[in-house]
């Protein structure tokens, strides 16, 4: 296997553990106002997510430092016209981090209630647009001979990445409330356990809708197969979800977005961009990759270090294993 190819999957593999742990992450706070229902239940929410949303964060880090090394045309197409977007997204991240911070800085129910607004808005705003993002680069964009986009911002506003967005939005705020009823005990666990529920009836035909559309225009028997894998573990996300099998719902919701941000990958290779202006003008692992020697290198030190950042991140998760309880919140 060619390390271009090497390279596009370790990509998408980082994509899929960032959607698998910051979309819970995302989906606690967009609950936030609706399970929180006192400061101490928006608190005991949010420490469910405490311990690890930082970390789960440097996934995206990680994934856009590999696209710019691995694939640097990829990354000056996609940063250039997708400029407007990506920077919504990353003001939406800085302010939600802050919220994090600020939030029990001080004792005022107006000072937590505005950054409770900002950990609302910093989480669906990124859960919107990473799907309307990636169903852009799936659906395919205006690029010219010279690799450089010549749309609009409202030519990524299309229906189908519409329904991207809103696909991923539901998606992660269903995984958000599997997550909370995963971890908390008592009122929040029952609450969120009903929630997910709910949750999951519309979810499951917008997801259908939005993988049939893409079945339908994309014609890739393996990315379709995945796709109905997907599918098959989102329904069993409502199953389990129903009978109350936490650990299970949550297994199902994360197999979900690890299949589909699977059959995303697998639709689009050998492509990274596909040009709706002509197909030759498309950027593939070929025409979009660095050097066989910068490829290497960077093979070498992912051999290295991501083990280790796997054990570390797996031990955090370990540690902070407990469930947690409203009596555990101090007044």
């Amino acid at each position: 296997m060619e390390l271009t190819t090497v390279w596009f999957i370790l990509i998408g593999v980082l994509w899929a553990g960032y959607f698998l742990l910051e979309g819970f992450d995302f989906g606690v706070g967009i609950l936030l106002p609706v399970l929180g229902r006192d400061d101490r239940s928006r608190r005991l929410a949010i420490n469910t997510i405490g311990p690890v949303w930082d970390a789960n964060e440097v996934w995206v880090l990680v994934a856009g430092g590999a696209t710019f090394a691995a694939f640097p045309e990829w990354y000056a197409t996609l940063f250039s016209g997708f400029f407007l977007p990506l920077l919504l997204i990353l003001v939406a991240l800085i302010v939600r981090g802050l919220a994090f911070e600020y939030r029990g800085k001080r004792d005022s129910a107006q000072w937590k209630r505005g950054w409770d607004l900002a950990i609302f808005w910093g989480s669906a705003v990124p859960a919107v647009l990473w799907g309307v993002a990636f169903a852009n680069i799936l659906r395919g964009v205006p690029i010219d001979a010279q690799h450089e986009y010549t749309g609009g911002f409202f030519n990524l506003l299309n229906p189908y990445a519409l329904l991207g967005g809103l696909t991923t939005f539901l998606l992660f705020t269903l995984h958000g409330a599997v997550f909370l009823a995963l971890k908390t005990d008592g009122p929040m666990r029952t609450e969120a356990g009903r929630l997910a529920a709910r949750l999951a009836v519309v979810t499951v035909p917008v997801a259908a809708g939005f993988l049939l559309w893409t079945g339908v225009t994309h014609t890739d028997a393996i990315g379709i197969a995945i796709s109905v894998l997907a599918a098959v573990a989102l329904l069993g996300a409502v199953w389990f979800t129903r009978a109350r099998r936490e650990g299970l719902a949550f297994t199902a919701t994360g197999a979900t977005i690890l299949l589909a941000v699977a059959a995303l990958f697998v639709t689009l290779f050998p492509n990274v961009m596909p040009s709706t202006t002509d197909a030759a003008f498309s950027l593939t692992v070929t025409n979009a990759s660095s050097t066989p020697y910068t490829l290497k290198v960077m093979t070498w030190v992912a051999v290295f270090f991501t083990p280790i950042v796997l054990i570390y991140q797996g031990w955090t998760y370990w540690v902070f294993r407990k469930r947690l309880k409203l009596s555990d919140i101090p007044a």
